[in-house]
């Protein structure tokens, strides 16, 4: 379950950032998580609640922008959504794909204090 190592890397994000501002406390962080990062949000979301125990997230609110998927063939020059990695082109069915959209995974913004 690698979505436990993305959260302990996102509280540690969190906390380097509040202890630059010797924040004693963040209200809220928000994160941007693509579709086709790799990440399954019901495993996140379960290290979530689990890692965040005693740290400065651990009354935070979460606010998670979803990314959808968007590719663009290299063969025909279609522009497409994508729901997955490796999805062939809808127009001409080539594998040849640029993905444009769907692939982040930060840290937007903290809300500390």
């Amino acid at each position: 379950m690698h979505e436990l190592s993305i959260v302990m890397s996102i509280i540690s994000i969190a906390e380097k950032e509040s202890e630059k501002c010797h924040a004693e406390n963040i209200e809220e962080i928000e994160l941007e998580i693509g579709a086709l990062c790799g990440v399954e949000m019901s495993a996140f979301d379960f290290a979530w609640d689990q890692a965040v125990k005693s740290t400065l997230l651990q009354h935070a609110t979460k606010k998670v922008n979803h990314i959808a998927g968007q590719g663009s063939c290299l063969d025909c020059n279609a522009v497409f959504p994508m729901q997955q990695l490796y999805e062939p082109c809808p127009v001409c069915g080539g594998h040849f794909i640029n993905i444009q959209k769907g692939k982040e995974l930060r840290v937007k913004s903290l809300l500390i204090n």
